[in-house]
């Protein structure tokens, strides 16, 4: 019983600390377009494509 509640705490422990250490990708989020354009990612804008 005491293996349990003592494997229990150091999971509870741990969970916050690896869920932070995964970090924030806030900064790479994705760019939609409407129907028709492409994302360009130099340009960092919507641009027409020419076929």
């Amino acid at each position: 019983m005491k293996m349990k509640i003592a494997l229990s705490t150091v999971v509870l422990i741990l969970l916050p600390t690896l869920s932070f250490a995964s970090g924030c990708n806030y900064d790479k989020q994705a760019m939609s377009c409407a129907a028709g354009p492409v994302y360009d990612a130099e340009s960092n804008s919507c641009v027409e494509t020419t076929t």
